[in-house]
């Protein structure tokens, strides 16, 4: 048991130093109601059972210039034109990544992002119609060339999803009939698989619907390999 107990802590270890040279950068994505809240939280936990520095933010906001836009973007009456959403979703991840992401991975920490720039691919691209090649563009300026090392897709149906989330007067549900809501949403999840399929090295899908505890297993084994070296 002695042995077993110092092969473990001389693991974590090797694991902590590797982080602390590279760093790693995690985002989750899916439509309404996947769980990647959820996800996010129960990841960052173990992490940090293991005494591996990790952070857990979100797209927009973790910033107070991103808070500030996360209001005006989700809740606001005002209408904004999907060019301009495009546009503050960039402002609030640029500043997302100068003020937090950067400094955390060059500190060596895991980086845990709720959403970020495949979001806005599925949403103002395959959602709102805009051109994916101008999205494409935004988003290079907003990322400034940080990618995430893995995407989490929690997939689940649109109809399934927005069962599970609370609507209030989320602009991305209110004001709209029940139908085109849910077209809406068809075409952000078919971006999202589309995207997945693109560069299935980088992405994890995983069905949304099946119990959080199973999903949190199936994510940790891929960021344990990742951990590990082994992926």
């Amino acid at each position: 048991m002695l042995g077993r107990i110092q092969t473990d802590e001389l693991q974590y270890l090797a694991v902590k130093l590797m982080i602390m040279k590279y760093g790693l950068f995690i985002t989750l994505e899916g439509g309404e109601g996947s769980g990647k809240s959820t996800q996010a939280r129960y990841l960052t936990q173990r992490l940090k059972r293991r005494h591996i520095p990790a952070i857990s933010i979100r797209e927009p906001g973790s910033t107070p210039l991103g808070n500030r836009l996360r209001r005006l973007l989700k809740y606001s009456e005002i209408a904004l034109a999907y060019e301009a959403e495009l546009l503050l979703f960039n402002a609030s991840r640029l500043q997302l990544v100068s003020d937090v992401i950067r400094p955390a991975l060059r500190r060596g920490e895991v980086v845990i992002c709720d959403r970020f720039a495949d979001s806005t691919l599925a949403y103002q691209g395959y959602g709102r119609g805009l051109s994916l090649e101008i999205v494409e563009q935004i988003n290079e300026v907003g990322t400034q060339n940080v990618l995430p090392d893995l995407t989490i897709l929690l997939d689940v149906a649109p109809e399934k999803g927005l069962q599970r989330h609370e609507v209030s007067n989320d602009r991305y549900e209110s004001g709209h009939r029940l139908d085109d809501i849910m077209d809406f949403h068809r075409r952000v999840r078919d971006g999202y698989l589309s995207l997945s399929l693109e560069q299935p090295e980088r992405w994890l899908k995983i069905d949304g619907t099946l119990p959080a505890t199973e999903v949190s297993k199936i994510i940790w084994r891929r960021v344990n390999d990742l951990l590990s070296g082994n992926s």
